[in-house]
């Protein structure tokens, strides 16, 4: 495997499908593979590693969702009460019905209350402006902050249709995020630290670089319409007022790996329990009903290109990842998780075959056909191979 890997991805690097990348393998175990090739900044000549540090955007989901399902379990947070009664902002908010005659936004009061899991599961009402027409005209009328702008004031955008009637790809988990913070009293990194990647050994994955990490970051690159890459300066300090629960974290996809195993493990790795095992059958399993994932559409190009995984197949979601309903072309089985990150990282776990795996690669648009086509690529290399 390992042979066949860096063949694949030294290769992908080599004929541009990014300046550098950096992956693992797990099972239940430990690692299977690891690899770094290319660069971190291109041009710079140094070279990305396993113990390279990105940026994982929406990889950070899977964590919020986690810590959440801690608190389910404590009793602290509950999965279909009022989402509100945690987080006053959330009731208040109002869905979008469209726009007047003069462009002004009609809105209306939900006809159910937005509860956790449907922020866990996108179904919430709440969307992402960058895959939503009316959220965008909606910022655009209003002068409101967009999620991008790391403001708090950002979350309290109104619903784009009444909670649980639709799938679309949202800030819900974002707001989890401030649920996990009102019902544990602590900043959701300080609350990750404590209860789940400071006991997963994850040391290299926090909302702000270390300086250790930051020694070890990779560079955000912009993919031209030409196929060029121009990387952008990397800063140490986010100017944030919240830890992003739906995509603030910065990691190494060797830290990643340990999340994965725990997964495949039931919620224990290494001797240590973050989860009960019914916690991470609840997660993994269809939370959505006869709802399935949709296609985003991109209006915002400069940040995503359209994205769907396995287009034109069914895909269900459960409590923060997508779940293949049918078997996917790389070998993955029925019931396989997976999602991603804006800047082209992306991950698996296939609890049935007990494996999954990391991909890390520093580029936007998100969904980028060459990245994601060499993610797929080592995904397929690896079911053959086993």
């Amino acid at each position: 495997m390992k042979q066949r890997l860096d063949t694949i991805l030294q290769n992908g690097v080599n004929q541009g499908a990014a300046p550098g990348v950096t992956a693992i393998v797990v099972n239940r175990e430990g690692i299977v593979y690891e690899g770094g090739f290319g660069e971190r900044e291109l041009g710079k000549g140094t070279a990305m590693t396993v113990d390279t540090v990105g940026k994982i955007f929406s990889m950070t989901k899977a964590l919020t969702a986690a810590a959440a399902m801690q608190l389910v379990e404590k009793g602290l947070l509950e999965l279909d009460a009022p989402a509100g009664i945690v987080c006053p902002k959330i009731g208040e908010a109002r869905v979008l019905d469209g726009f007047d005659d003069n462009g002004e936004p009609v809105t209306r009061a939900p006809a159910t209350a937005v509860t956790l899991r449907q922020l866990l599961t996108h179904t919430s009402g709440y969307s992402y402006h960058m895959w939503d027409e009316a959220c965008t005209r909606w910022l655009e009328k209003t002068g409101s902050p967009s999620i991008a702008s790391q403001l708090k004031a950002a979350l309290l955008q109104p619903l784009m249709f009444d909670p649980g009637t639709q799938w679309r790809y949202g800030i819900g988990i974002d707001w989890a995020g401030q649920m996990v913070e009102a019902a544990s009293g602590q900043s959701l990194g300080s609350y990750f630290d404590t209860h789940l990647t400071g006991p997963l050994g994850m040391s290299d994955t926090h909302f702000d670089y270390t300086d250790s990490m930051f020694a070890r970051a990779a560079s955000l690159h912009i993919r031209s319409p030409d196929g060029s890459l121009t990387p952008t300066p990397l800063e140490q300090k986010d100017q944030r007022e919240f830890d992003e629960g739906g995509g603030g974290l910065k990691g190494t996809m060797r830290d990643y790996g340990k999340f994965i195993r725990m997964i495949l493990n039931d919620g224990e790795l290494s001797g240590t329990r973050v989860l009960e095992s019914d916690t991470v059958a609840e997660m993994c399993s269809n939370q959505i009903g006869g709802l399935r994932v949709k296609p985003m559409r991109s209006c915002a190009p400069a940040i995503t290109n359209d994205g769907e995984f396995f287009p034109g197949e069914p895909k269900s979601w459960g409590l923060s990842f997508q779940i293949n309903e049918t078997p996917g072309f790389t070998g993955r089985p029925v019931g396989t998780l997976m999602w991603a990150g804006l800047a082209n990282s992306y991950y698996w776990i296939d609890r049935q075959n007990g494996i999954g795996g990391a991909y890390l690669s520093q580029i936007l648009p998100f969904a980028d056909k060459a990245s994601s086509e060499l993610f797929f690529e080592m995904e397929s290399a690896v079911y053959e191979t086993l």
